[in-house]
């Protein structure tokens, strides 16, 4: 019988207590819990103490156990099935691939690309439900208990688990018609003399900083639309609104259509940073976590799903 799910603060009382009953006698005890059978009878008694009532008859050779006490055992002994019962269903789910899965995803990354792609990893583990939450904020993926979550740009989140799925950058497009009514910036300074499409959520905003090797620019565009939202400010730009920087990744659809160009290609806007899958804590994962991590890994390799 395994007595380690004992784990309150009477356990050894309860272990000594079922050692004595099941063995008969405090040597026997002794050695099916390696303790010394004084220590075995000292935690007995002090469990009768405890409860005001005799547990078992002690003579030279053997103890017996009392009514009270056997009914006590009967008790004991069905709630520590429950547990190891309890614990083997555990270890079983941690092992099967299936539950529900909790992710944070980045709203428009996840809309564009990542939500598409979850069909077929419902698909491939039938048994997982997954409850998805979009946002742009930064949400606490500790604190509102996701399993995981998908993060862009730099991580500052010391407590989290991360895996850099791929790198992240940041360029400046417009629309053929824009450029061909109002000209194509040639340095990070001509964009003061544009329309600029700024996005409110980008971590240096109102600011852009752009980079060449390590050269640095930093300037204060300024443009007739401001956004929270970048499929938003992806539409208006697209409609040769103005000039629009943003994720490689909001962007390459157009690219490759020619919908967009891009402009100043030498220069990056703001730092590098990744994309990443963020979780918890690396210890004793949930089969189901294990199994997304390894498949959105996949689908990122040898480039992330909007580079192929």
């Amino acid at each position: 019988m395994n007595l380690d799910v004992l784990s309150n603060q009477h356990s050894d009382e309860i272990a000594a207590f079922l050692a004595v009953a099941a063995q008969g006698s405090f040597v026997a005890a002794g050695r099916l819990l390696q303790r010394h059978p004084t220590i075995v009878s000292k935690r007995l008694a002090a469990m009768e103490k405890r409860l005001g009532v005799r547990l078992v008859e002690r003579s030279t050779r053997q103890v017996r156990i009392t009514e009270a006490g056997a009914q006590l055992e009967r008790r004991l002994r069905a709630a520590v099935a429950l547990m190891n019962e309890a614990q083997q269903q555990a270890v079983q789910g941690a092992n099967e691939v299936r539950g529900t899965l909790r992710l944070a995803l980045p709203a428009a990354m996840g809309r564009l690309w990542l939500g598409p792609l979850l069909p077929e990893f419902l698909k491939a583990y039938p048994q997982v439900s997954i409850v998805a939450d979009y946002s742009e904020g930064l949400v606490d993926i500790i604190e509102q208990g996701f399993d995981a979550a998908i993060r862009i740009g730099e991580l500052d989140d010391n407590r989290l688990t991360a895996k850099k799925l791929s790198d992240h950058r940041r360029i400046l497009c417009a629309s053929p018609a824009y450029l061909d009514a109002h000209g194509t910036p040639q340095t990070p300074q001509d964009l003061l003399q544009h329309n600029c499409l700024r996005f409110s959520g980008l971590a240096s905003f109102p600011l852009w900083r752009l980079h060449r090797g390590d050269e640095l620019q930093t300037l204060t565009p300024k443009g007739n639309l401001t956004a929270s939202d970048s499929e938003s400010l992806l539409a208006a730009a697209r409609a040769g609104a103005g000039i629009l920087g943003a994720g490689d990744w909001l962007m390459s659809r157009d690219l490759a259509a020619g919908t967009l160009t891009q402009v100043l290609p030498d220069w990056q806007l703001d730092t590098a940073g990744g994309v990443y899958l963020v979780r918890p804590s690396a210890r004793f994962p949930a089969a189901a976590v294990v199994a997304f991590k390894q498949w959105i890994e996949a689908k990122f390799d040898p480039a992330p799903p909007w580079a192929v």
